[in-house]
């Protein structure tokens, strides 16, 4: 069990009891003695701020002129009458005792026919690359044991961290001893703390008369930096003289300068930013970098930042030290730790399939039928019985932003977490969720990995993720360290190959939710009487972006006129991949066969792609008109010869005449008949009556009879012009001669 490996005490951000404290039949210093405990944890205990890294969102907006999503929906909300607003909780329930009669069941779930497991496919790693892991342990007692200094044993305790999880307990007495090491556990087992720990440690030991960046943090999305930098702060909070400095996008980049010019002990970034300091910061290099660590490294591929890491890693020393820590481990990550790593140690603390004893994993089958009314599902499950805490992932951005208006518009309190938002407004939700003001977190692939925040009783995956890596990573924000948790999945029938592999994982532990039809029904019709507002909602936010672009455009052309000198006289900022270049890599993957290795693409390789690109356009531009239809036409042929070729992979076709060919030959039958027919020869018939398909005759039929007819006509002029000489149609031979 999971308990008697590692335990967590209860963080001070959950709700505490005061009155079970002071009600038990205990003296009073006893009482005074547990209160003065929970207060001392939760002055400790607050991990996460994350509207400590950036403006107020009320300040972003009055600085913009713009208002929020609340205010536009608490608008329409105070402008409906007292017969359209949605009922609450507690009057829905009470009305016509429909959904207390038909409540939501949950039973075990049941395979059908096309729903049956897959069996496993043995592949087998190749271990040969990596070091005997000898003499590892998982388990150890305290954090004594694993010979860390008194400021940091300090910090764990004040954290609450009692009992090392099994990746800390073999991972940090290694890295301690500068080893490479290529990690792997359950979601919420604590692999920040694995590698920040032995990371603080070497730092206390540095040559500290000589500033320099020692170590590099790279992660996938912007929310998981921010909770690194600040879990780092927590567990560095008694070192006076570690600095940590976060680098990514959406804040301040002249602050991040100066901040990186002083040189910081510990940096946490984003690669895309990270390279834009290196290429146009002055005084920021990595040439005394001594650790190296990639967090979720699987995403980190996944978004497409292969060649930036492959850029940082020629900048970084060789001879650091590099950790790689990912819950699931892919083929492109094991390409990227032959690249990174020197005999790396592989810790694998849990099987990747392994599910937390805790979990409970249900399903929500949708119906061909019922998929327009996914929405109603979901406000029904949220209306009645996953009320509180509860992350709910959808597919896209506007997917996302539409469900947090129509959770307005219903009275929940709701926050949404996407790309579409301001830095500001993603960590103001986040803020807002973790202090409980937001019951639900409606959030995209951005809050699927590495995020912690405590106390998420339910996950529910409005959108079926696309693999079960994805699935594992969103399940794995509840049900972390020991708590309970909830995973709720809506499968539709395009879904059967996920739904085989949860099923696969889970096993007889997977339950079926089924919701009450009445319920759906009532809240289909709110949906369809909401629907004006959230269309006026919409429109409204189209004319606030509208009109602060023009802003923007305003203000720009003002500064240019303004500060043009100054402007101009700054050195070009150059960029690793710009967002032309990132399509034509696109694009270019595209064209690379499935099965071959995929080859990243450097910047020089795609800005000489895309010179040699320009030169072709501009000289199939300067073509005749003749060639360059004809070009145009080869083009069309190879795109339709690809299409069929995909649709028809394994059938043998024999392969037909090109379209140039095809066109020509009817040209030129098409000109044929045209001179039958003014001779008289051919009586052309109407195309619109179709003659039964046993009379027609086939191609060379037709050309036979058509020769046949010529010849006889011959025949008859020859026979009326009578038995005169025959007129040669040769002329002399002597034009033949040899002059």
């Amino acid at each position: 069990m999971m308990d008697s490996e590692f335990s967590f005490e209860p963080p001070s951000d959950e709700e505490i009891d005061y009155e079970d404290i002071n009600s038990d039949g205990e003296d009073e210093e006893e009482t005074s003695d547990v209160e003065e405990k929970v207060k001392s944890k939760i002055k400790t205990q607050s991990p996460w701020d994350f509207s400590s890294y950036t403006e107020s969102v009320a300040e972003e907006h009055a600085r913009r002129s713009t208002t929020s999503i609340d205010e536009k929906i608490s608008k329409f909300v105070q402008q409906r009458s007292h017969v359209e607003t949605v009922p609450d909780n507690d009057e829905a329930d009470n009305d016509d005792g429909s959904s207390d009669s038909e409540p939501d069941r949950q039973e075990d779930f049941k395979p059908e026919e096309d729903d049956d497991v897959p069996t496993t496919a043995g592949g087998g790693d190749s271990k040969s690359f990596f070091s005997k892991a000898d003499g590892v342990k998982f388990h150890a007692n305290s954090f004594m044991d694993l010979h860390l200094s008194r400021p940091l044993l300090r910090a764990c305790e004040a954290l609450g961290y009692s009992k090392p999880t099994p990746i800390q307990a073999a991972c940090i007495p290694l890295a301690l001893t500068g080893r490479d090491i290529c990690g792997s556990a359950l979601t919420g087992s604590g692999k920040t703390a694995a590698f920040a720990l032995p990371t603080l440690e070497r730092l206390l030991f540095r040559p500290k008369h000589r500033p320099a960046i020692r170590v590099l943090i790279l992660t996938p999305t912007r929310e998981l930096a921010v909770q690194i930098h600040s879990m780092i702060g927590k567990l560095a909070q008694f070192i006076t003289d570690i600095r940590c400095c976060l680098v990514l996008g959406g804040l301040s980049t002249k602050a991040q300068e100066a901040a990186l010019r002083s040189l910081p002990d510990i940096v946490v970034a984003t690669p895309g930013r990270m390279i834009d300091h290196l290429r146009n910061s002055m005084s920021v290099d990595l040439d005394d970098l001594a650790v190296l660590i990639l967090d979720e490294a699987d995403r980190l591929l996944e978004l497409g930042f292969d060649a930036e890491i492959r850029e940082l890693v020629r900048l970084c020393p060789k001879g650091r030290q590099t950790m790689l820590f990912s819950a699931t481990m892919t083929e492109q990550v094991d390409e990227l730790i032959k690249l990174l790593l020197n005999k790396p140690l592989r810790l694998s603390a849990d099987p990747i399939t392994k599910r937390p004893s805790t979990l409970t994993e249900e399903v929500v089958r949708i119906r061909r039928m019922r998929e327009g009314n996914q929405e109603a599902v979901l406000l029904a499950l949220c209306s009645k019985t996953f009320t509180s805490k509860v992350i709910i992932f959808s597919g896209t951005k506007q997917a996302a932003h539409r469900l947090k208006i129509l959770f307005g518009l219903a009275g929940f309190k709701a926050a949404e977490l996407h790309g579409n938002l301001t830095q500001a407004q993603r960590l103001d939700a986040l803020e807002l969720f973790r202090r409980q003001e937001a019951d639900f977190l409606i959030a995209t692939n951005v809050a699927a990995r590495g995020l912690d925040i405590i106390g998420v009783k339910t996950v529910i995956n409005y959108e079926c993720p696309r693999d079960l890596t994805s699935y594992v990573h969103r399940v794995g924000r509840t049900a972390r360290a020991g708590r309970e948790g909830y995973a709720v999945t809506f499968v539709t029938d395009n879904d059967r190959s996920l739904l085989k592999a949860i099923v696969k994982r889970a096993g007889s532990k997977l339950k079926s939710r089924i919701v009450a039809e009445q319920s759906i029904t009532k809240w289909s019709q709110m949906i369809e009487e909401m629907e004006d507002q959230v269309a006026s909602i919409l429109k409204e936010e189209r004319e606030e972006m509208a009109l602060r672009k023009a802003e923007m455009e305003a203000d720009k052309a003002e500064n240019m006129i303004t500060h043009r000198d100054e402007i101009f006289s700054r050195p070009k900022r150059t960029w690793f991949v710009t967002e032309k270049e990132k399509k034509l890599v696109a694009n270019a993957g595209k064209e690379v066969d499935k099965s071959s290795k995929k080859k990243v693409m450097s910047a020089e390789e795609a800005e000489e792609r895309k010179k040699k690109a320009k030169k072709k356009r501009e000289y199939e531009k300067n073509l005749p008109r003749k060639k360059r239809r004809k070009l145009e036409a080869s083009r069309e042929m190879l795109e339709d010869e690809a299409e069929a070729g995909n649709n028809a992979r394994n059938n043998k076709e024999k392969p037909g005449i090109s379209l140039v060919d095809l066109a020509y030959r009817r040209a030129k039958a098409a000109k044929g008949a045209k001179k039958a027919a003014d001779a008289g020869r051919v009586v052309r018939t109407n195309k619109k009556s179709k003659k039964p398909s046993h009379l027609t005759k086939s191609r060379p039929e037709e050309m036979k009879e058509l020769f046949q007819n010529d010849m006889s006509e011959k025949k008859q002029k020859r026979s009326a012009s009578g038995g005169g000489k025959k007129s040669s149609s040769f002329k002399s031979k002597s034009r033949y001669k040899r002059r």
